[in-house]
Formats: structure tokens, C-alpha cells, sequence
């Protein structure tokens, strides 16, 4: 009941004409950018978080999260009439969209996407209400030793399950930690990494990172790849659905909410795990089996509910536990602590406006997403057809007029190109962002959960793990990083069995 009623007092601080503007301008704007090709949730909430600097932060926060669904929403127009997956948790949804389009349907593909959305997005907020305040009520009873245990469990998730290796993934783990190591040491005062520059003595700030890294490094990464020439769009039509339609996408929208939530609110969760769950169980269940990988509407409607249930559970370990799940997470964990908040435990505590009306703006932005993606879809196709060359320069340029803004620093510049440099090596060579960006952000916090760890053990190791939550959580490392060796241990038994027997 206290949830219910903190809720309706983040309604109350959201619903007032200002505030109202700021969000449709948040969905608006997020829509716009998230519908341009190349460019997904992550980059998109990259790209614009700058634009939110100068406003109060519950204010900032409200169109914030406008943006961020915006985003989610415009990924699955690109995907359906370009076959342009923005991430790879679209990439379900462009197999069957793209060919739904391409029959004629697009209309059907884009009404069953944003409706889908729509539903999974409100039930999935709903959810966060009412688990995150219960999962912040056990962080509390959490210790240092504790909180470094779920951070090794973030950092072994983010190297285990991303990009083609895991070597890849530690690899862009250990970059994100010598980024965050840039800055005076707190504990000592010594400088680190800074090399006699006294601007890097606070550090690299993290918006600077990921713009750099998510909207440049994307930027020169798509405009190198992609012809100069606009792709062909497809005509879209009115977005509506026929009654079987309707009948045949109210089901997996569910079943996607049900895929989407839980596994997006796991440490190493994430969107495309359950998408594709959802994709197989359509596909099983489906009474048109012969249509899938032509276009069925269900191959649609249930990995974008999914997906988007999935972006609703990130933000239960994001805002309970201060730990991002995703690249979209990872870049609003960066908002937060932009404006020298923590997620965590005590967020809900010491944030409860800022907090609520964040959960409350989400409802909001859900709904005035569902009314601008139908009757404006079509307008949104046109944007597809801005020149590349265009595009990618507008990108490049809006990014480093944001970077300068944080501290208006020409240093700043020159950190942005080298960073989107970086993030363009990365992406040649196969090394996934999110680890580096998760190392960055909680390296610091690691450092600092391990140091208070050892001053309460008077520097005796055996600190650094604490009780039964650290031992479990140890427990479930060292299965992730040993379950490929088990399961290839395994396929040998199994395969010299079969050997023997024969």
C-alpha cells in the first residue's frame, strides 16, 4: 500500500503542464532519434542526455524517461522497414517484421510492435513498483563485503554472456576499469593515470564516455559500413489490426511480458536472451507454424513485448542495487550520477520525489508513446530517407556540442574523438561495449566497497568475504565462469560413451 501511495505522489509531481511537456518532448525526441538508422536505445539515451542538463533533476528525469522508452519504440520501426536492427534485441523483431512489411503488412507489424510495447512497457513499470522497494529493503541489510561480491557478479556476467569471447569481454572490462581509474585516488590523494593534465585530476566524467563511446563510436562505425544512399522504405500505411490480429498478438504479448521482466532484472540479463525464448515459444505455439520466416504477426508482437518488458526489469537492479544491466542502463546510471546521485539502497531513501516521479513518468511516457507511434508512424518512415552522410555528421556534431556542455572544457573534445575512436575499435575487433562502460561506473565503486571491506577486517583478506549472500554469490561466479569447461568436459564423457557402446 506504501508503494501505491508513493506512486500516486509521483503522479502528483508529474502531472502538471510543465512537466507534461517535458515528457511528450522526451518521447518525441527519443522517438525521433531511436527511429534512425543504426542508432538503439543506448545510443539514442547517449546522444540526448546532454539536453537535459539545466533542468532540475526531477524535471531532467521526467523527460529522461521519455527518452529512454522513446527509444525502445523507435528501434522496432527501423527494424520493421529498413530490416536495420538498432541492437541486437531487435534483431527478432526485424526477421518477421521486415517480412511482414514487405508483404504489404507493415501497418499490421508497426500497430502490433507499439501496442505490444505499450502493454508490456505498463505491466513491466507495474512490476518494478512492486519489487524494487522489497529488493531495496534486502540491499539494505547488505555489507561491504557484500556489495563487492554483486559487483565481481556484475563484472563476470557483463565478460560471460556478451560479445563473441569471453577473452573480448574482459578485455573491454579491463579498459572501462583503466578509464575509471583516471583521477585522484580518495583514500591516498594521489593522482592516477592523469599524466600532469589537472583537468583529468576529478576524472573522465561518464557522459564523456559514453557519448564518445556509444554515439561517436556507433556514428563512424554505421557511416563506414552503410552506403551514402538512402535504403528503400516501404510504405506504411494506417497502423491498425484487423480482429485477427488482435487475436492472434494478445497472447504473446503476455507471454513476452512474462519472458521479459524476470531475465531483464537479472545481473546478466538483458533483452536478447528473452526475445528469443519468446520467438521459439510463438513459433512452437503458433496455430500458423508455416508462416514464421515470412512474416507472422506473432514473431512480432511477443520479442517486443519481451523487449520491452526486459527494459522495465533492468531498472529494478539499476535503481535498487546501483547496477546496470544493459547499455541502456549503464548510460542512466551515468545521468544519475551526473547530478551526484547514487542508485542504491539508500536512493529510495534519501530520493523518494525524484525516485517516484521517475516510476510515475514512465506510465506517462508509455502512454503518449502508443498515441504518437500510431497515427505517426508514417511521418516517423520518413526520417529513414535523411541522407547518411547527413545523419552521421548531425550525430557526430550534436554529440560533442553535449560532451563540451558538462564542463565546458575543450579537453572534453579531444577526449570524446579519442573515446569514439576507441568505441569504433572496439566494434571492428568484436570487443562489446557495455563491459567497458560498466567498468567505468563501478570500478570506482568496487575499489571503494573493497577498501572499506579490508579496514573492517584491519587488512586481513578473509574480509573481502563477507556471509552467506558473498558465499552464494561467489558460488554463482565461479559456475559462470566454469560452466563452458563443465559443459565441454560433459559433450567429451557423453561422446566417448557413445564410442564405447557402439
Amino acid at each position: 500500500m506504501d508503494n501505491l501511495m508513493n506512486l500516486l505522489a509521483g503522479f502528483g509531481d508529474v502531472l502538471t503542464p510543465v512537466n507534461l511537456l517535458l515528457a511528450l518532448l522526451g518521447v518525441t525526441v527519443g522517438t525521433a532519434v531511436g527511429v534512425l538508422p543504426g542508432i538503439g536505445p543506448a545510443m539514442t539515451v547517449a546522444l540526448l542526455l546532454p539536453i537535459t542538463y539545466g533542468l532540475e533533476p526531477v524535471q531532467a528525469f521526467i523527460m529522461f524517461a521519455g527518452i529512454f522508452y522513446g527509444g525502445m519504440y523507435g528501434g522496432s520501426t527501423t527494424s520493421i522497414l529498413l530490416n536495420t536492427p538498432g541492437e541486437s534485441s531487435s534483431v527478432v523483431t526485424a526477421i518477421e517484421g521486415n517480412k511482414m512489411a514487405r508483404a504489404g503488412r507493415a501497418a499490421q507489424a508497426l500497430a502490433t510492435a507499439a501496442i505490444g510495447s505499450f502493454v508490456a512497457g505498463t505491466i513491466g513499470t507495474m512490476l518494478l513498483v512492486l519489487v524494487a522497494p522489497q529488493v531495496v529493503k534486502f540491499a539494505i541489510s547488505l555489507g561491504a563485503p557484500d556489495y563487492l561480491a554483486i559487483m565481481l557478479l556484475a563484472f563476470a556476467g557483463a565478460t560471460s554472456v556478451l560479445g563473441s569471447s569471453r577473452i573480448r569481454g574482459f578485455a573491454a572490462l579491463l579498459l572501462g576499469l583503466v578509464i575509471g581509474l583516471v583521477g585522484i585516488d580518495k583514500v591516498t590523494g594521489q593522482q592516477r593515470l592523469t599524466l600532469g593534465i589537472p583537468q583529468l585530476a576529478d576524472g573522465i566524467d561518464v557522459v564523456v564516455v559514453a557519448v564518445g563511446i556509444f554515439a561517436v563510436g556507433e556514428a563512424l562505425w554505421v557511416a563506414a559500413h552503410l552506403r551514402r544512399n538512402p535504403g528503400t522504405v516501404i510504405p506504411v500505411g494506417r497502423p491498425w489490426m484487423g480482429r485477427s490480429d488482435w487475436r492472434r498478438s494478445w497472447k504473446p504479448w503476455l507471454r513476452g511480458t512474462a519472458y521479459g521482466f524476470p531475465i531483464g532484472a537479472l545481473p546478466a540479463g538483458g533483452a536478447e536472451i528473452p526475445t528469443f525464448l519468446s520467438y521459439a515459444t510463438e513459433k512452437k505455439l503458433s496455430k500458423h507454424p508455416e508462416e514464421f520466416g515470412n512474416g507472422a504477426i506473432e514473431g512480432v508482437a511477443g520479442p517486443e513485448a519481451a523487449n520491452n518488458a526486459s527494459a522495465a526489469g533492468t531498472l529494478v537492479p539499476m535503481l535498487a542495487l546501483g547496477l546496470p544491466t544493459n547499455a541502456t542502463a549503464a548510460v542512466m546510471l551515468a545521468a544519475f550520477t551526473s547530478y551526484g546521485i547514487q542508485p542504491g539502497p539508500l536512493l529510495f531513501q534519501r530520493e523518494p520525489k525524484l525516485v517516484w516521479a521517475l516510476i510515475a513518468s514512465l506510465f506517462i511516457g508509455n502512454l503518449f508513446l502508443l498515441l504518437l507511434n500510431l497515427p505517426l508512424a508514417p511521418a516517423w518512415a520518413k526520417l529513414l530517407q535523411i541522407p547518411r552522410p547527413y545523419l552521421y555528421a548531425g550525430i557526430i556534431f550534436f554529440a560533442s556540442m553535449g560532451a563540451y556542455a558538462v564542463n565546458a572544457q575543450p579537453l572534453d573534445l579531444l577526449l570524446l574523438l579519442l573515446l569514439g575512436l576507441l568505441g569504433f575499435g572496439m566494434r571492428r575487433f568484436g570487443l562489446p561495449v557495455l563491459p567497458l562502460i560498466i567498468g567505468v561506473i563501478l570500478g570506482p565503486i568496487a575499489e571503494r566497497q573493497a577498501r572499506m571491506a579490508l579496514q573492517l577486517s584491519n587488512g586481513d583478506a578473509s574480509g573481502l568475504v563477507g556471509g552467506p549472500v558473498a558465499y552464494v554469490i561467489y558460488a554463482v561466479i565461479l559456475l559462470m565462469i566454469g560452466w563452458p569447461l563443465i559443459a565441454k568436459l560433459r559433450r567429451q564423457i557423453m561422446t566417448k560413451d557413445v564410442v564405447i557402446s557402439a
